[in-house]
């Protein structure tokens, strides 16, 4: 892994990612890094290693019907990603990584286990769209102020499921209807509408990583090619920003980083 400096992120980066909501280092980790990850997770994926979530399981539209239903056990998600091997443990601390997202948070960070944690995995023909959403909608914590590191293990494009995001989204007021029961921007609504139409789907390379805020309206497509895409995902906090006690958010333990 990389060697840290003081400050890895410019004025400018951190200005992007306060007026974005989310910010992308290009070719952060090696290829060799990418492809350990890789061999893991497709090792587990043959093997079904739990914790995983199955499309079957997130009943999305589009979605198989339960897990019996053709395509029903594909693997959205393979769960606990830092307890699985240490490759995605050296990742998740990685000095580089944390000395910038200390500089977005502007104090000491923590690793929670509780969200994400996942290396996310989009196949063809069964997996499925995520609508427009923020992640905080089901996290809980002292403030909504989280960031979540996306690594990209592969090429990722609109076309094989990509990361969509709408810029500044993290910082506009939404009135109550605009969302539905499980907090997805409604399509119908026109003011959603003006949002989508200003919706981004940055390319990503192999060792790409994106980190964006926790309440940065993001959403991504199916996966139309005939290979399958796989990204570690993992969430940190400021060191004073703690989960609310008797949550989720608060279940499943943390990490903290120097």
């Amino acid at each position: 892994m990389n060697i840290p400096n003081s400050a890895p992120l410019s004025a400018s980066q951190i200005a992007q990612f306060e007026a974005d909501g989310y910010l992308i280092l290009p070719r952060m980790v090696a290829p060799a890094d990418c492809e350990r990850m890789l061999a893991v997770t497709n090792d587990h994926l043959a093997r079904a290693v739990p914790p995983l979530e199955y499309e079957a399981e997130v009943g999305y539209e589009g979605a198989p019907a339960s897990l019996d239903a053709p395509g029903g056990r594909t693997a959205r998600r393979l769960r606990a990603a830092w307890q699985r091997d240490a490759c995605f443990h050296d990742w998740a601390e990685n000095p580089v990584l944390v000395a910038g997202l200390q500089q977005l948070l502007q104090e000491d960070v923590v690793l929670t286990l509780a969200h994400h944690n996942c290396i996310m995995t989009k196949h063809p023909h069964f997996g499925t769209a995520t609508g427009w959403h923020r992640d905080i909608r089901y996290w809980a914590y002292t403030r909504p102020d989280l960031i979540s590191v996306w690594l990209a293990l592969g090429h990722e494009e609109a076309r094989n499921g990509a990361l969509k995001f709408i810029p500044g989204s993290h910082r506009i007021p939404l009135a109550p209807e605009q969302m539905d029961a499980l907090d997805f921007l409604r399509p119908e609504v026109p003011q959603n509408q003006a949002l989508f139409a200003r919706g981004v789907a940055p390319v990503l390379e192999q060792g790409d990583v994106v980190l964006f805020h926790s309440k940065l309206f993001h959403a991504a497509g199916r996966n139309d090619s005939d290979r399958m895409k796989a990204s570690v995902v993992f969430a940190y906090r400021g060191s004073s920003n703690p989960p609310v006690q008797g949550t989720r958010s608060a279940a499943a333990g943390e990490v903290a980083l120097p």
